[in-house]
């Protein structure tokens, strides 16, 4: 069924009708044990944020209103997220969030790959009947309008474009790295090379693939019909990226000329962060927190939208703090924090010492701790008199170490330590 008679209700800023997909089934095995019990896109980030609200949040600031997140491992809390933060629509049939699990479809399992992914659900594009389709993924911590790099690929008359982002040649081997010519155009693709080729026009960066495209509807459902035949990842930018840009034109956008409304003069110009480790979320951490943090999650033209909380204002009674964020509802007594995040309906009781670490909602830290580059999931309950982060020999035989020392502690379950979720808990979309 197509919706013909919706009209220019359903085109975004750029007079075009644009079908948002989002990738949000990563299961995140570098971010163990945050992910133990959700994916990627679902871990907390920022105090009240999860990650992937900054996608939708770039869709939704850049009237781009009609999303699919495809889904897949350790899905519930993310479903339940998006059902409680990311109700719009309604009447208006092509102004959606909808969550697309796997389908299973024809005997079919699991994705096995981006491309693939999409392409058990060509059947949604096609009832949409978009202009241009938009593939990105859930997994970072990013602000960008869309409709910048739409009217890019229009300009440009592109069949595909992919958003690049420069990094410094010698950082270069770790990203999956996007050889132009002098017009733009991608002439070739290598996975974490040895050589990166730099960039025509700045030979000390190279361009590195965000994992975000652009996509002229035909395009995408003949090369995605196409791949489903060949054998390999079935990945966009391993396989079908690579297979396509000698016979169609496939240009990067460069995300330094993104200019989004709000950006403070002390923010890093093209922040964009993958939080796929521990230490990568950490520091991104640390990146909202100060004075003039070089990520300002303060942004009145470009907000960060996530699930309302009806707690109280945090309340600190005679604690210090320093460069930290304290959430809503929680209670900080006597302690001394510097350059740390704390959730929502956290208690940190007196005598406590904390820094630079993350506590997640609902947790307690008892009496006199001392904790240092910690990072607590939701609801763990940490003894009185605990000392984390200061031993790392001795911490490695109590608690989860990361390969920078940092102490993680994993979900709890209403204070009580299981090996597993309690299946009340699962469905309930707590964690």
């Amino acid at each position: 069924m197509k919706y013909e008679e919706e009209g220019e209700n359903d085109l975004s800023s750029t007079g075009k009708r644009v079908l948002a997909i989002v990738m949000a089934g990563g299961k995140g095995e570098r971010l163990m044990p945050l992910t133990e019990v959700r994916s990627k896109p679902a871990v907390p980030f920022g105090g009240k944020y999860r990650i992937v609200d900054f996608v939708l949040s770039n869709f939704l600031n850049s009237d781009i209103m009609a999303m699919y997140v495809l889904v897949q491992y350790r899905s519930q809390s993310l479903i339940e997220h998006l059902r409680r933060a990311w109700r719009i629509g309604g009447r208006i049939k092509r102004q959606f969030i909808t969550v697309v699990p796997p389908q299973m479809k024809a005997g079919g399992g699991w994705y096995e790959g981006t491309a693939d992914a999409v392409f058990h659900n060509l059947n949604l594009i096609e009832d949409f009947s978009p202009d241009l389709v938009a593939v990105f993924g859930a997994d970072h911590i990013y602000r960008m309008d869309i409709g910048q790099m739409v009217r890019f690929h229009q300009e440009r008359r592109a069949d595909v474009t992919v958003a690049a982002r420069p990094v410094p040649l010698h950082a270069a081997r770790g990203f999956g790295i996007i050889e132009t010519d002098t017009n733009d155009r991608i002439v070739g693709f290598a996975e974490k090379p040895k050589h990166p080729k730099p960039m025509p026009s700045d030979p000390e960066h190279a361009f590195s693939s965000m994992g975000n495209y652009i996509f002229e509807t035909d395009v995408l459902l003949k090369v995605l019909s196409e791949d489903a035949r060949k054998e390999g990842s079935h990945d966009f930018g391993r396989d079908v990226i690579p297979s396509i840009m000698k016979k169609n034109h496939v240009v990067a956008y460069n995300f330094m000329q993104n200019v989004v409304p709000g950006l403070k003069p002390y923010e890093e110009r093209g922040y964009w962060r993958d939080v796929g480790t521990l230490e990568a979320y950490w520091q991104a951490h640390l990146d909202i927190l100060g004075e003039c943090p070089i990520f300002d999650l303060r942004n009145g033209d470009w907000p960060i939208l996530t699930d309302t909380f009806d707690g109280p204002t945090a309340s600190l009674a005679k604690a210090y703090v320093e460069d930290s964020m304290i959430g809503q509802g929680s209670q900080v007594l006597d302690a001394d924090i510097r350059r740390s995040v704390i959730g929502r309906n956290v208690r940190i009781e007196s005598g406590t010492k904390i820094e630079e670490c993350i506590i997640l909602d609902g947790s307690v830290v008892g009496a006199k701790s001392h904790l240092r580059r910690v990072v607590a999931d939701r609801f763990n309950v940490i003894p009185a008199g605990s000392e984390m982060g200061l031993n790392p020999a001795q911490d490695r035989k109590r608690y989860h170490v990361s390969r920078s020392n940092l102490v993680v502690l994993p979900r709890q379950f209403r204070g009580i330590p299981h090996d597993r979720p309690r299946k009340e808990d699962i469905q309930g979309g707590v964690v």
